[in-house]
């Protein structure tokens, strides 16, 4: 009986009927097949992704797998290594710092919505995930990543470069840093000047992802970040109450106006669960950024619940993604960042036109 031959061609025939569900292209189009190996009756190869978070892993490894068992005839088993390479978006590399892939912004209209909780628990989500990872504390006069990633001391400085500290996996920077418990009474150009050394002064190596927690608001600094690098995309993070979320609107509508990409909306403190009888409460509302998000066509990102674990964690510096990760908060965040990595990846397919403001 003569054995019918397997070739890689006929594998990528029928990987070609794999979908990235967000990309909206097969597989094979999308050069994400790579190491292939035939040995008699048994087929493997790298399905390498653009985000070692992405939430579908699983579920493009099994369709792959039956794609060329139920197409490609003699194939008995089927070996699929997912893998991933973090792609950076198109910009002029003359401006980019240099080893980092993407920038992402993290802001709000105002302060109190649990923004830097939400950045720092992405930061460490994206590291978990075996991605490299920065957070980068922009918020020049109330910074808060020192404390919620237990990490404290001056960095070092070589040759004026300053050596980001290290936490949880990940790189930080922070101006808590340098003033410990001193305020910073500065006007705007100093603000500017830090964030500019703290952008482009630092050595953060090679980089997936590099969070900016930003104070809340619109102003100096955030115009700064958008005048120095090319941004990726930003995330805003809300309450369900219809003040924040006007508010925190005036931050997404900054990020319109000075080209940089919305990836999406995040609802904190969306719902309350008691830990005694399992009851919910919507204390500050529900829904109204996924309203907005909606009537904008902008994606919304999650729900992150009200959650007295969050803050006791963020208190002692270990971040609830770390602490809790079996916990309905955790699963919410690690959710959130899923659907973050989604649209970041999306970006990198996209052309983003880069606008510098004038000063």
């Amino acid at each position: 009986m003569t054995q019918t031959l397997i070739t890689e061609s006929k594998v990528l025939d029928a990987l070609r009927s794999v979908m990235d569900p967000d990309l909206k292209r097969d597989i094979v189009s999308l050069n994400f097949i790579r190491n292939m190996k035939i040995d008699g009756e048994t087929v493997s190869f790298d399905v390498n992704l653009t985000t070692p978070a992405c939430p579908v892993k699983e579920r493009l490894r099994e369709q792959s797998r039956q794609a060329v068992l139920s197409q490609v005839p003699g194939v008995k088993d089927v070996r699929v290594n997912m893998t991933a390479e973090v792609r950076r978006p198109p910009a002029p590399e003359t401006s980019r710092i240099k080893g980092v892939k993407n920038i992402v912004a993290v802001g709000s209209g105002k302060g109190g919505v649990g923004k830097s909780t939400v950045a720092t628990n992405i930061a460490v989500s994206l590291a978990k995930s075996g991605a490299s990872v920065g957070l980068l504390d922009a918020d020049i006069y109330g910074p808060s990543i020192p404390i919620m990633m237990a990490s404290s001391g001056e960095p070092e400085v070589k040759n004026q470069i300053i050596e980001p500290v290290t936490a949880h996996g990940v790189k930080l920077m922070s101006m808590g840093y340098l003033s410990g418990e001193m305020p910073l009474i500065w006007r705007g150009p100093m603000a500017h000047k830090a964030l500019q050394q703290s952008l482009l002064g630092v050595n953060w190596g090679e980089l997936d992802y590099l969070i900016v927690d930003l104070p809340p608001g619109t102003g100096d600094v955030h115009l700064t970040l958008v005048q120095t690098v090319p941004v990726t995309g930003a995330v805003i993070v809300s309450t369900p109450q219809d003040v924040g979320l006007q508010i925190s609107m005036k931050t997404l509508r900054m990020f319109q106006q000075t080209k940089v990409p919305v990836l999406g909306i995040v609802e904190n403190m969306s719902y309350y669960v008691c830990p005694h009888c399992g009851g919910r409460d919507d204390i500050f509302g529900h829904g109204g950024a996924k309203k907005a998000a909606e009537t904008l066509g902008i994606p919304f990102l999650g729900e992150i619940p009200l959650d007295p674990a969050i803050r006791k964690h963020s208190d002692t510096g270990r971040p609830v993604v770390l602490a809790e990760p079996e916990s309905a908060s955790a699963r919410a965040l690690l959710d959130m960042t899923g659907a973050l990595a989604q649209q970041i990846s999306i970006q990198a397919f996209r052309t983003i036109p880069l606008t510098i403001i004038e000063e």
